[in-house]
């Protein structure tokens, strides 16, 4: 059976024309989105505008874009900005054309050739983040001393892990967001995710040794409600909320503590326990969503 044809938003600007006007390129950014994040329409929005621009000024079409003008346009990108962002432009490009139905010059060889000339030159991994694997995960909490904010700081890295969250979901998690089942494991209320676009929460799994290492650092630091990871002074006193910058730091100080190399205690990132259960989900075969690669 023939595969069904892509279908085109009735909205979407015409094919090969440049968009004129920010209603123009808002359409396009509605065609492409559908139900894509306020956030990433944002990224979306921008990443095109720019490659609108770039396009223009050197009399080229961006819809349809041709390879090699894809192809230039990373080069010339990889020259003032980090890879990550090039790979997102080359993304948001891939994204439009599809929605228009037109053929995405973004898989072509010549865009491949030129992400893989922007790899050699700047270091594929250079703004990744290290990935805390189950080892490392598992090599961390064991490390981890007997103190109340070593309590905090296994919980923490653990619920990281098991539920994938970035920083800011992670510091923003409530007691009661959490849900012990019979079977010891739990369920994890997520609010604000980014790839929440309704606003209702996103149910996700945690471990039952997960849930364990809650309880233990609720039952010992006496928290009974309200924000779930908090800070811990002197004497073991417990404060505010988190901030998402300490996130990254508790990670490092955890790897500290784990005797880990400090290039690789350097490398760690608030969203390193994230990226490390991506990469153990790849290396199992499992499929992950296009939120989950997106980041």
């Amino acid at each position: 059976m023939a595969p069904e044809a892509p279908s085109i938003n009735p909205e979407a600007p015409e094919p090969g024309r440049v968009p004129e006007s920010a209603e123009e390129l808002e359409r396009l950014v509605r065609a492409a989105g559908g139900a894509l994040s306020k956030s990433t329409e944002r990224a979306l929005r921008s990443d095109l505008a720019i490659f609108a621009a770039w396009c223009a000024e050197r009399g080229e079409r961006p819809l349809p874009a041709k390879p090699e003008t894809v192809a230039a346009f990373v080069d010339d990108r990889a020259e003032v900005r980090v890879p990550a962002t090039v790979r997102r432009d080359v993304t948001s490009i891939g994204i439009a054309h599809r929605a228009l139905g037109l053929e995405r010059a973004v898989k072509s060889p010549a865009v491949r050739l030129a992400l893989n000339r922007m790899h050699q030159r700047k270091g594929r991994r250079q703004d990744q983040a290290t990935g805390l694997t189950w080892p490392l995960r598992q090599r961390l909490l064991e490390a981890a001393g007997e103190r109340l904010i070593d309590d905090r700081n296994r919980a923490l890295l653990a619920v990281a892990y098991d539920a994938m969250l970035r920083r800011a979901e992670l510091v923003s998690l409530h007691v009661d967001d959490l849900l012990e089942e019979l079977q010891g494991d739990g369920s994890l209320l997520v609010r604000g995710s980014k790839t929440d676009v309704e606003g209702r929460g996103e149910i996700v799994w945690v471990s039952a040794d997960t849930v364990e290492l809650v309880r233990t650092w609720l039952g010992r630091a006496g928290i009974v409600e309200g924000i779930l990871f908090r800070s811990v002074g002197k004497g073991g006193r417990v404060g505010e909320r988190l901030n998402p910058g300490q996130v990254p730091r508790i990670f490092k100080a955890m790897a500290r503590q784990a005797d880990l190399p400090e290039t690789m205690a350097e490398g760690l990132s608030g969203h390193s326990a994230r990226v490390g259960a991506a990469q153990d989900m790849v290396a199992a075969g499992i499929e992950m969503p296009a939120s989950d690669e997106a980041g």
